[in-house]
């Protein structure tokens, strides 16, 4: 089934995720808020840090972090979302291949904060065990 968003705020995330999907980082860059943060929830693993603001995401974090991947991967796939104003969370899946062609398989829970339209504030929840066994971390 597919998710189906319930109010503007939940839109704004919902095509975050496509875009985010698509890897086009000109195109993510306009999702997120110019004072935007990224908080990815984990230590010691590639990509742990703060990363704020928008063009430090995308430019120190993303563009890194999706070169680890296949052109065009990994892909979100938003499995549950609900929101109180502002505030949104998700649960989802990142599905891809690595450069090296190895099977990329995560599931992930996301705290967004819409402001003005755009993506504000990211606090990423994933599985790092996963993911430091993946990387060798």
């Amino acid at each position: 089934m597919a998710v189906a968003a319930k109010t503007a705020q939940e839109q704004t995330v919902l095509d975050f995720f496509r875009i985010l999907s698509t890897g086009e980082l000109e195109a993510i860059r306009k999702t997120l808020h110019p004072q935007a943060q990224w908080l990815p929830m984990v230590e010691n693993i590639p990509g742990a840090g703060v990363y704020e603001p928008r063009d430090v995401i995308v430019d120190q974090f993303l563009a890194p972090v999706r070169g680890m991947f296949a052109p065009g991967d990994p892909k979100t796939t938003v499995d549950t979302i609900v929101s109180a104003g502002d505030f949104v969370m998700v649960e989802s899946r990142g599905l891809g291949k690595l450069a090296d062609g190895r099977a990329y398989n995560n599931r992930y829970a996301w705290a967004l904060e819409v402001r003005d339209g755009l993506i504000y504030r990211i606090r990423e929840y994933m599985d790092s065990h996963y993911v430091a066994t993946l990387f060798g971390a």
